[in-house]
């Protein structure tokens, strides 16, 4: 069984630090050719890329904002100049942008979590349906979150409705490209430390905390998350399809 990815193409969302940076540095050190984005930060994305390419690996730095869509067919285009196929697509853009108690609704608020966490997904996927179903193969990984199930922390009520919407929307694509060979899954990361997310969100008390309630006994990593999406994008979850993969620590348990 070869789980490498070599002659593979994936592209990664959100991919400049934390969870994207570290799935796109898997793909790339184990043989794929990938691309990464963020729509911010040009300078620190290259810089990404260059690590990456230090290492070995194949990577292809695209600044677009893939809440819009004739940005995000940037991401095709990078993509189909790396390989001939487009055979992985990673799901990843989002954050919390600030927490907001229900009682101070904000609707650019609202629509900036929504855009990011959910549409973005949508976006991308309709990108990229037209070459899985040509070639009637690829693997569609989403990202949502704990916060889907248990509602998140305080003031991220917009956040964790998006993330739910994630894990919903991947139950009707894996139904939708199902017929054409292809499997959409999403992975639900915990309490993940060390990220750009709970370094500005999450206080090092509340860190400490959630520490002492996983039964493992300590906070995830971005490393975490990456193995698990590279099982599911590997030969090895070809059979897993339309799943939420709850990667926690033990923290949530369904």
């Amino acid at each position: 069984m070869d789980l490498n990815f070599n002659n593979k193409t994936v592209i990664v969302t959100g991919s400049v630090q934390g969870i994207g940076r570290e799935i796109a540095e898997t793909f790339a050190l184990n043989g794929a050719s990938v691309v990464i984005n963020n729509y911010t930060d040009a300078e620190r994305l290259e810089s990404v890329a260059e690590e990456i390419r230090q290492k070995g690996g194949k990577v292809k730095a695209v600044i677009a904002d893939v809440t819009k869509e004739d940005e995000a067919k940037k991401l095709i285009d990078a993509a189909l100049e790396m390989g001939s196929t487009i055979d992985i697509l990673v799901n990843n853009a989002g954050g919390l942008i600030k927490r907001v108690p229900i009682a101070e609704f904000d609707d650019d608020h609202f629509n900036t979590i929504m855009n990011v966490n959910l549409k973005t997904s949508f976006i991308m996927a309709k990108l990229v349906a037209p070459y899985f179903k040509k070639q009637g193969s690829g693997k569609v990984i989403n990202l949502s979150s704990q916060a889907a199930h248990d509602g998140g922390g305080p003031g991220a009520a917009a956040y964790a409705a998006s993330k739910g919407g994630v894990w919903t929307f991947t139950k009707s694509l894996a139904k939708e490209l199902a017929p054409s060979g292809v499997t959409v899954n999403c992975v639900s990361p915990g309490f993940i430390a060390s990220t750009d997310f709970h370094n500005t969100f999450t206080s090092p008390e509340v860190h400490e905390k959630v520490k002492g309630m996983i039964p493992l006994g300590r906070l995830g990593e971005a490393r975490d998350i990456a193995r698990v999406v590279y099982f599911l994008a590997s030969e090895l979850g070809d059979y897993v399809n339309g799943q939420s993969i709850e990667v926690n620590g033990g923290l949530y348990m369904p």
